[in-house]
């Protein structure tokens, strides 16, 4: 059997506190305001758009690593697009926003050639659009 990766505990009205068993550290989420929440903390679906980038974030940290590529300072906006009936995340707009450090053309096609690539990217439903900007 394996080990629980996190914990969540209901704490009413609309919000969850979430350990990650490993670290101890918590994430608290809320509803969103639009859908009965507070709005005082990450939604489910905000983790969802966040899960997503820094997931493709952290493979192009990887192939960044391997090729001796410095990506450090980096930046992704994220946008969560929401529709409704049924109510779900319809696209996510990744705008990256690398730090003016003079990459070559390889570089920059090594780091982008990987965005996809990534465990959430494949994971989640394939009727979520994934936009993926980059700004070099």
């Amino acid at each position: 059997m394996s080990t629980p990766t996190v914990k969540t505990t209901y704490l009413g009205d609309l919000r969850t506190e979430n350990t990650h068993v490993q670290s101890g550290s918590k994430i608290i989420t809320d509803a969103p305001v639009d859908n009965r929440g507070k709005g005082e903390a990450f939604s489910p679906t905000d983790l969802l758009a966040t899960s997503l980038g820094n997931c493709i974030m952290t493979i192009m940290g990887m192939k960044a690593m391997d090729n001796g590529i410095d990506i450090v300072g980096t930046e992704i906006e994220i946008t969560k697009i929401m529709a409704s009936d049924p109510r779900r995340v319809s696209e996510v707009i990744m705008e990256f926003k690398f730090p003016r450090k003079g990459y070559s053309e390889e570089e920059k096609r090594l780091i982008e050639s990987v965005a996809g690539t990534s465990p959430v990217p494949l994971s989640v439903n394939s009727g979520l659009k994934q936009t993926i900007r980059f700004n070099w």
